[in-house]
């Protein structure tokens, strides 16, 4: 009987030894993943011209989501954006469907020998943290991209997003931008811009899941109302077994 009573009592300590450690474990893991989590938001917008531009008003899309929530919206309307000239008025509207920025200025004069091989640039740019996770699975549905998005369609993700992590997949959509300036009818324009979401943090070693999105428009000669701009997104990129933080 003493036999079996300690046979019975060391099956017990093996199970709760085994039960703590796997509870200190998770414990250690939440812990490392809470304090170390961070999640950002990088945004930048650029306007190429191979020609001067003048009265120029642009409407361009700023990164929301479904309902409305914008990372960038108070670095506009404090005007923190890195890179915005000076003559340049800036003013947010929300249109119901979109968050868009009023980008208006007299001119927008490239140097000397600007020409269509050695265009002109202006970028603004921005990174800010989130106070939360960013959803980089589904951003469509929960997280900052350029709207209203229409026509989202799934395709291949480029060649070299078969060597990082995760199971990203790639869309197409469209969205819209309202372009009104003056220039020569053989004058290039191009206006892009993106955002970017990362969380990253470290459990024993460092890890990150991201997503990201970028719009792109060439505009030849001048114009004077909305154009259909094609955008790219890459979602679920990175890894994606991280522990749930308990309340």
């Amino acid at each position: 009987m003493d036999r079996v009573i300690r046979n019975t009592f060391a099956l017990f300590m093996i199970i709760f030894i085994v039960f703590s450690s796997v509870v200190l474990y998770q414990i250690v893991v939440e812990n490392a993943y809470r304090s170390s989590l961070s999640s950002t938001y990088s945004y930048t917008f650029t306007i190429t011209s191979d020609s001067p531009l003048y009265n120029v008003t642009l409407f361009i899309p700023v990164p929301a989501d479904a309902l409305g929530n914008s990372p960038i919206v108070k670095r506009f309307s404090t005007g923190t954006i890195a890179g915005l000239p000076e003559d340049w008025t800036v003013i947010l509207y929300d249109t119901g469907k979109a968050t868009m920025v009023r980008i208006a200025t007299p001119a927008i004069t490239p140097p000397e020998k600007t020409n269509r091989e050695n265009p002109f640039t202006i970028t603004l740019s921005s990174e800010m943290k989130s106070d939360t996770v960013i959803d980089t699975r589904e951003p469509i549905k929960n997280s900052a991209l350029f709207r209203p998005i229409r026509e989202v369609r799934q395709v291949s993700c480029p060649p070299d997003s078969s060597g990082i992590n995760g199971t990203p997949l790639c869309y197409h959509y469209l969205t819209s931008l309202y372009a009104d300036y003056e220039t020569s009818p053989d004058a290039s324009v191009t206006v892009t811009s993106s955002i970017y979401g990362k969380n990253s943090w470290k459990i024993f070693e460092p890890g990150s899941n991201e997503y990201a999105s970028r719009i792109s428009l060439l505009m030849v000669g001048g114009k004077r109302g909305w154009e259909t701009v094609n955008g790219f997104l890459q979602n679920r990129t990175g890894i994606y077994d991280t522990p749930a933080i308990s309340p």
